[in-house]
């Protein structure tokens, strides 16, 4: 998705856009010239779009309890007729009819992928948008469960190590992402490797945001990496069955809101995480930690060896 048709789509599913003039003042642009580059973008009029995505969004609020009434004028409807009217022409059933969530989706077709996925993202599926890519093939989920056994080796390891010489800064001015936050020690290094995937993971699945308040205690760090590395994981193997590396989600939690393929957000954590991964056996090592016992092989070929118990012939 090119930038300039990111904001024509911000300024399509803005809130405060009552209708195309609106929609086309947000950008100065006309009204006429606006519809255009949408309908040539995105193969859809903006005002059939706008209107396809709030159905959507008002689908997955009543999966999630809302009431009828409360969703027919969240939506910008006057009447609970007009709304459930809409609603019934779209899905075929009228609104008190939804399905809960985990029973039913809440995507109506669309001609170019563009769906509503949760409050603060837009979902585009390539698939449906005409976009094509090869698979990732299986070395996405080699890489990934051998990132997430690593973590879990070196949260081990790192038990063999006091709390203050987890604390203690080994490397001062390492800093991997600039939003994360120094890596100058042990806890802050695993502490990272724990949580980075996990706003990730929210914004994928529509959840909430997690709590990113950094804690060291290391039976909850492990823990908590059980419980993530099983919902990437998941995830992983998801978008590797339905071919959709190449979708992509628009996420409103930044500011301002920025576009991302599925394939750059897991491309983007291994890299990081490896990184990482070597950063905390370097640290564990100048703590007395042996790195060298087979367990911390970072080789993920080592891993799999161990995983399936030698080597094929």
């Amino acid at each position: 998705m090119t930038d300039h048709l990111r904001t024509l789509l911000d300024a399509v599913l803005d809130e405060s856009n009552d209708g195309l003039d609106d929609m086309a003042a947000d950008v100065y642009s006309s009204p006429f010239h606006f519809a255009r580059s949408v309908r040539a973008g995105a193969g859809e009029s903006p005002v059939a779009l706008r209107r396809r995505v709030i159905l959507e969004r008002s689908a997955w609020e009543l999966q999630r309890g809302a009431t009828v009434t409360d969703t027919a004028f969240a939506a910008g409807y006057e009447t609970v007729e007009g709304f459930s009217r809409a609603f019934s022409r779209a899905y075929g059933h009228p609104p008190t009819s939804m399905p809960p969530a985990g029973q039913s989706g809440h995507w109506l077709p669309a001609p170019n992928g563009i769906h509503f996925h949760s409050p603060t993202v837009l979902y585009v599926d390539s698939n449906e948008s005409g976009l094509a890519e090869e698979s990732a093939g299986d070395i996405v989920s080699l890489q990934c469960r051998h990132d997430a056994a690593d973590i879990d080796a070196l949260l081990d390891a790192a038990g063999a190590v006091s709390a203050a010489e987890r604390g203690r800064r080994r490397l001062v001015g390492s800093m991997s992402r600039a939003w994360d936050g120094p890596d100058e020690t042990i806890d802050q290094v695993l502490w990272h490797l724990v949580i980075s995937k996990e706003p990730w993971l929210a914004t994928i699945e529509g959840g909430p945001m997690p709590d990113l308040t950094p804690a060291s205690d290391l039976d909850a760090l492990q823990a908590r990496h059980a419980a993530s590395s099983v919902r990437w994981l998941a995830m992983v193997r998801d978008v590797t069955r339905r071919g959709a590396w190449t979708d992509w989600i628009v996420d409103a939690l930044c500011s301002p809101p920025e576009s991302f393929r599925l394939s750059q957000i897991v491309a983007h954590e291994l890299t990081f995480s490896a990184h990482r991964r070597l950063l905390a056996r370097w640290m564990l090592h100048d703590a007395g930690v042996d790195t060298g016992a087979p367990e911390l092989d970072p080789d993920p070929i080592m891993w799999q060896r161990r995983l399936t118990g030698g080597t094929p012939r």
